[in-house]
This record gives structure tokens, C-alpha cells and sequence, in this order.
């Protein structure tokens, strides 16, 4: 038996529940976790903001030790420590023929599969974004597998699983921030304390940061971040006003609310790039009108998981953490059990901490 927190439909409660995992099949992983990260898209999936299957375990940025493999596994094998990649490519669609593997048509037609059964009914369950990393263990395509890199904690490296790849790939794949330019970050949760870090690493050189609580300037500005705005009316006139009044060359917007996405683009200079890396609902309704897209010649531009692909950039980000560049622990505000997901999903709505981080 294996514990997991359930999602029984959309708009209900999580669950803590025991579920039957079968043995990995051909081209399956059995995997224990140690930590899997509490994300926004886990909320969005509770929601409705985006829907899979349910009933669901969710949970999708995860790290832990592989415990069996199925046949023809022969990239990882019992006892390897492991990274969750919750959106592996197919190889084969459009997409990810041209090398954007990160839009991958077919990413997620595992959320769709039935991978495991409640222990009290026997009925069907789905595995959320594919992994399942709100539970003990979970069986996962190989695909899903990546293997660690020497010299990550493995319980913090369950935050590469998402939050860094999102966060890195906003800053050096989506936007390509160069070194001297200039940065404002919208939502300081773990996505955007990444891309502050993120934004240091690539030599930028005023990085603001932007949040509606005042509490997180501390944990911004240990993240790289050299000015701090609390969000108002007024937040693309101060950020103007601490670029000389130009603006910034790179704005990234890491909440995915239509006012945000809005002032960042309003924050940013003339010829400059916004890039919206939050999940917002279809009703969050932006608005532009034709002459100001002439006139400021603004990029506006959404990013996917980071733009990134996970097998080449989990070695980059490696080499970074172990060279003291990228601070894992310091994306992380609270260490929690499974219980303990529903409150940090009030915690998230709340606009409170960074990371949440369920240890197993």
C-alpha cells in the first residue's frame, strides 16, 4: 500500500488515501519519492484552471530513488536517484521535429491513463501531469525518468523538476537575457525566485522584483533581486523610474492574472521583450490596441515549461547549483507531509512564501 493524496474531482478537497500501484510494466519505472514540490499548476488542476482526468493524484516537480524497472528499461535501474520530467517528449509530432520539444503534442497523454487503483474501492486513478509525485511511490513511463546529477541533494533536487526548468528557460531560452540588461520579475513564488536567480546567473544587472506582499522582499532579494516593488496601480511607472525611464529590456510575468501580464508589458522599454510564463484562466482577458503594438515595438511572448528541454538543461543546471550559482534551498519556505498540501495551497492563493516542499 501507498499513500497519496488524491484529487477525488474538480473543486473537491485532496484526499489522503492508500492506493494499489501495480508492478512496472514494459517501459515503466517504479520510483520512491523523497520530496515533491507543491506547484501553482497543482492548484490549477484542482480548480478547473486546467483540467486531466480525474479522480487524479497530482503533484508533477518530484525527485526520488528507483525501486524496479520494467522490461526494456535500460537507462536507470533499482537503487538510481531520479528527476520527474511530468512533460517527456514523443520525438515523433511537429513540434518536437523542429526542436521545440517543449510543445510537445503528445506530452501529456499519460495524464489520461488509468496507473493505479484506491486501496478502499478499487477504483480507477489517474496520474495528474503524469508522475504522480503526491505520493509515497508512483510507476511512471520511462520517459518520465531522468537520471540525477552527481552532487544534487535529492530532496532539493525535486525543485529542478519544475520550478528551476520554468524559471531558467524564462530568463536564457524565452527571453535570452543578456548579460547588463535589465529585468523585472511579477510574482515571487517558486517560479519567479528561479527566475530571479536565474536573471543574476545571466549577468543581468537591475533585477526587480515584483509581488502584492510586502513579506517577500527578503527572500526576493536573497534570490538576486536589487529592488523590490510591492504591486499597485503605480508599479510600471516605478519600475520606469528605477530604468531611467525607459523600462526594462526583459520583463517576465510569473502570476498568469491579466493586470499582470498587462503591466509587465507596460513595465517594459520600447523594443524590449515580455514573457508570460504564469497560467492564467480564459478569463483573463488582455487587451492591446493597434498603435501602441506599432509604436513600442514591444515582444510578447508565452513560455512553456521554461522553453526548456529537460535532458540538456538538468546537466547546465547541475553544474550551476554545485558551483554555488543556483541556491535550491533557498526556493523553499516550508518543508511539509503530504498533509500538508492543502495548506500550502491557501498559502499560494494567500500570495504567501516561495516553495512548499513535501518530504517523504
Amino acid at each position: 500500500m501507498v499513500r497519496a493524496a488524491v484529487l477525488p474531482a474538480v473543486g473537491a478537497p485532496l484526499e489522503i488515501a492508500e492506493i494499489d500501484l501495480p508492478d512496472p510494466g514494459p517501459g515503466q519505472v517504479r520510483i520512491r519519492l523523497a520530496a515533491a514540490g507543491v506547484c501553482h499548476s497543482d492548484l490549477s488542476l484542482t480548480n478547473g484552471t486546467m483540467r486531466v482526468p480525474v479522480p487524479a493524484v497530482l503533484g508533477h516537480e518530484g525527485a526520488g530513488t528507483v525501486v524496479a524497472v520494467g522490461e526494456g528499461v535500460t537507462h536507470v535501474s533499482p537503487g538510481a536517484p531520479v528527476i520527474l520530467n511530468w512533460a517527456p517528449s514523443c520525438g515523433t509530432c511537429h513540434a518536437c521535429t523542429l526542436g521545440e520539444v517543449w510543445l510537445c503534442a503528445n506530452a501529456l497523454n499519460g495524464a489520461a491513463d488509468v496507473y493505479a487503483h484506491r486501496a478502499s474501492d478499487g477504483s480507477d486513478l489517474h496520474p495528474g501531469l503524469n508522475v504522480a509525485a503526491f505520493a509515497e511511490e508512483t510507476v511512471v513511463s520511462a520517459s518520465c525518468v531522468l537520471p540525477l546529477p552527481e552532487g544534487i541533494p535529492l530532496t532539493d533536487a525535486a525543485l529542478l523538476g519544475c520550478a528551476v526548468l520554468t524559471g531558467y528557460g524564462a530568463i536564457h531560452h524565452a527571453a535570452q537575457v543578456r548579460e547588463g540588461e535589465t529585468v523585472a520579475v511579477f510574482g515571487v513564488g517558486g517560479v519567479g525566485l528561479s527566475t530571479l536567480q536565474s536573471a543574476r546567473i545571466a549577468g543581468a544587472t537591475t533585477i526587480v522584483a515584483v509581488d502584492v506582499s510586502p513579506e517577500k522582499e527578503e527572500l526576493a532579494r536573497a534570490a538576486g533581486a536589487t529592488d523590490y516593488v510591492v504591486a499597485s496601480e503605480n508599479t510600471a511607472r516605478e519600475i520606469r523610474a528605477l530604468t531611467g525611464k525607459q523600462g526594462v529590456d526583459v520583463a517576465v510575468e510569473c502570476v498568469g492574472r491579466a493586470v499582470t501580464i498587462r503591466t509587465a508589458w507596460e513595465s517594459t522599454r520600447r523594443g524590449g521583450r515580455t514573457t508570460v510564463v504564469g497560467i492564467g484562466g480564459k478569463d483573463q482577458q488582455v487587451t492591446f490596441n493597434a498603435l501602441e503594438l506599432f509604436h513600442w515595438g514591444r515582444t510578447l511572448s508565452g513560455c512553456v515549461y521554461g522553453n526548456s528541454d529537460p535532458a540538456k538543461d538538468l546537466p547546465v543546471l547541475a553544474e550551476h547549483v554545485r558551483a554555488g550559482r543556483l541556491d535550491l534551498g533557498a526556493l523553499v519556505t516550508e518543508r511539509i507531509a503530504l498533509e500538508g498540501i492543502p495548506a500550502a495551497f491557501d498559502n499560494m492563493v494567500a500570495g504567501k512564501g516561495g516553495r512548499a516542499l513535501v518530504i517523504f
